[in-house]
């Protein structure tokens, strides 16, 4: 693997880490020390600005949206665990044995090469879909629950 290569991958990572993060709740502390908590609405590739909604300010303070430029951020946490993408592919092969695909690092279930499931749901139409779908969403309710338990 030669080292540009390399770099590319890293920044493929690190991009499909950060858009992982959209439409989830989660704390930008900025190089003073400050710190804003709100929904990740979306972010700039080049310099890393961000978007929140309903930005909570250290004041106490909501914004219905605050844009947080990358040149003072310190760093970006996420308050809730993550879906966990391997459990929900395992889930969906015992409903479609050996036609479903994960792909961790994209955090991409693919079933039959033509259902797309990720965080956000799940894409495609048809019987099929509304399989999957169904499959999706009592996955995330029991997620849900074990995580408030």
């Amino acid at each position: 693997m030669s080292f540009v290569s390399f770099v590319d991958s890293a920044a493929r990572r690190f991009n499909a880490e950060l858009s992982s993060l959209l439409d989830k709740h989660v704390v930008v502390r900025t190089s003073d020390g400050q710190s804003f908590e709100g929904i990740l609405l979306g972010y700039e590739t080049s310099r890393y600005n961000v978007v929140l909604k309903d930005a909570r300010a250290p004041s106490g303070e909501i914004y219905p949206r605050l844009i947080v430029y990358g040149h003072v951020i310190a760093e970006i946490r996420l308050t809730e665990p993550p879906l966990d993408m391997e459990e929900l592919a395992r889930r969906l092969e015992e409903v479609f044995p050996k036609m479903v695909k994960c792909m961790p690092e994209a955090r991409v279930i693919t079933v039959m090469d033509r259902i797309r499931v990720t965080e956000r749901g799940v894409e495609g139409t048809g019987p099929l879909a509304d399989r999957v779908r169904s499959v999706f969403e009592k996955f995330v309710e029991e997620w849900k629950a074990k995580q408030k338990s």
